[in-house]
């Protein structure tokens, strides 16, 4: 059994966590707790922000039609701060209101300067997203969206030009706070690949889905809910990049190492694999 301690104020929580040695599902150990990143590590952060009071609020919107735009607005190729500003940018000018902006409009907005940290930001793919953002909020306006879960109000958004499996479950996410979708980027495909949780031959691109579903089973395992490890594991993973780096690339090394250490084939007898075939 590991034990860690989370202090508050002059209180102490013992938080008790499997050995390091154990599984939290099949062929993925707990590791240490205080090794970044094992999997009794996450566990433990998501338990000391619970406790603490501190946990991860990633909503960003009032409504649905501004979550859906804040989320449209980020994403893949645009900085964090860039999506967040961009969004409060066109929300102040009425976007998503009642009546939904045309395209154009939409386009003169994100055309606009961004002001980010006293300077001015000119905001990527504006023509792009405008067109994205258009069709969104003509579609939040006359279609009422599936909310029983958060599966349902996904596959319901992925209609929408633009919208793919990530930004969907990313709304769905943080629309519903929802724990049957995940939100996965490359932070969260490197925190399964180090936790050894997630299947080192599937992409996002193409095994969106499965990993999904190993992403679950993995949270289960660990007894946390899947919609606060994946906003806990983004934000640990994006803000130590250097660190997460340092650590793929000495597993890379290692790899290489072990393939060059490997005992070299001998060539094959084209006698011989007549005779074995």
């Amino acid at each position: 059994m590991q034990l860690g301690a989370i202090f508050m104020d002059r209180v102490v929580f013992n938080v008790e966590l499997p050995k390091a040695e154990a599984e939290v599902i099949p062929g993925v150990p707990w590791g240490a707790m205080e090794a970044f990143p094992t999997p009794a590590y996450w566990a433990y952060q998501v338990y000391a922000r619970r406790l603490t009071g501190n946990r991860i609020n990633y909503k960003l919107g009032a409504t649905l039609k501004e979550e859906v735009g804040a989320c449209l607005l980020g994403g893949h190729g645009i900085p964090a701060n860039v999506g967040v500003a961009a969004f409060h940018h066109v929300r102040a000018r009425g976007a998503f209101g009642d009546e939904p902006p045309s395209e154009d409009m939409l386009l003169e907005w994100l055309l606009e300067p961004l002001a980010i940290d006293e300077r001015k930001v000119r905001y990527r793919f504006a023509k792009q997203k405008a067109r994205y953002l258009s069709a969104a909020l003509q579609k939040l306006s006359v279609e009422l969206p599936p909310l029983a879960n958060g599966k349902e109000l996904r596959n319901w958004l992925l209609d929408i030009p633009g919208i793919g499996y990530k930004t969907a479950s990313w709304v769905a996410r943080n629309w519903l706070d929802a724990d049957d979708v995940a939100i996965l980027d490359i932070h969260i495909l490197r925190a399964g690949l180090l936790g050894n949780f997630f299947e080192s031959n599937l992409t996002v691109e193409r095994n969106y889905l499965e990993l999904e579903e190993q992403f679950i089973r993995f949270s289960k395992g660990l007894g946390v809910r899947a919609s606060e490890l994946d906003a806990l594991m983004w934000l640990e993973m994006m803000s130590s990049s250097a660190t997460v780096h340092s650590i793929m690339g000495m597993g890379h090394q290692k790899s290489e190492s072990a393939a060059r250490n490997r005992p070299k084939k001998r060539k094959s007898n084209p006698d011989q694999l007549a005779l074995i075939g």
